[in-house]
């Protein structure tokens, strides 16, 4: 006999925590702030650097991550340090760059 092979379906709370940080994520600056980050801790400082955009709107953005709990933060002195929060979200970022990116996009609808 065949087991059923539909996934178990995730309770409400998880579907509505994971729908709100993949939201979180989609804005344009908050996911060039993910890719800024990469596997490496930056300092807010050098995020704007990287990022040329204002200190008080990259640090909106990274409270807006961080309480969603996409990254995580430390304070050293007058410097506050932002890393992707662990491993599986650094994979779930590469992958969705990965298939998302504007190549692989423009690779998939050539093929039509």
């Amino acid at each position: 006999m065949m087991e059923d092979s539909k996934p178990d379906q995730a309770p409400d709370e998880d579907i509505t925590l994971t729908a709100d940080a993949l939201k979180a994520m989609g804005h344009p600056l908050r996911w060039k702030i993910l890719c800024t980050l990469g596997n490496k801790e930056m300092s807010v400082g050098e995020i704007v650097e990287k990022i040329g955009t204002s200190q008080s709107n990259v640090s909106q953005h990274l409270d807006q991550l961080r309480n969603k709990n996409i990254v995580k933060s430390r304070r050293d002195a007058n410097r506050i340090y932002y890393c992707v929060r662990n491993e599986e979200l650094l994979s779930l970022i590469g992958t969705m760059r990965g298939v998302l990116c504007h190549t692989n996009l423009n690779d998939s609808y050539s093929s039509e």
